[in-house]
């Protein structure tokens, strides 16, 4: 069971790495999810970015594993306006990602909470 338990903790480690550099490769895709009501989109997609790489880091670490997973946990949290602009927006990003929006909501309902517990089975 450790190894199951060591390989999903860095498929996690790995996924929010990933997520936090394309914040900077591909930054167009995450400034069209942020809703237009909060303004500097480019800040606000930088730091996410960073912070998703800094608890992706966190997350290799046992000294530091706790408080990555509560972080990643906080900042799933702040990413549900997001999920929420997408579905209003029906699913079309203008200029960017456009899925049907059962994805939204799939997204926000499933995705979002098993992410969590995700993070949270992982915090010791």
């Amino acid at each position: 069971m450790a190894v199951i338990r060591r390989i999903s903790l860095y498929i996690q480690s790995g996924f929010y790495l990933f997520a936090g550099i394309n914040h900077f490769t591909n930054p167009a895709f995450y400034n069209g999810l942020i809703p237009n009501y909060l303004p500097f989109h480019g800040a606000i997609n930088a730091v996410a970015g960073v912070v998703e790489i800094i608890f992706g880091v966190g997350f290799m670490f046992q000294e530091t594993r706790k408080w990555a997973s509560y972080g990643i946990i906080l900042m799933l949290l702040a990413f549900v306006p997001s999920h929420v602009w997408f579905i209003q927006l029906g699913g079309c990003v203008e200029n960017g990602l456009c899925a049907p929006p059962w994805l939204g909501w799939v997204r926000l309902v499933i995705v979002h909470p098993l992410l969590i517990w995700w993070a949270w089975a992982h915090r010791r």
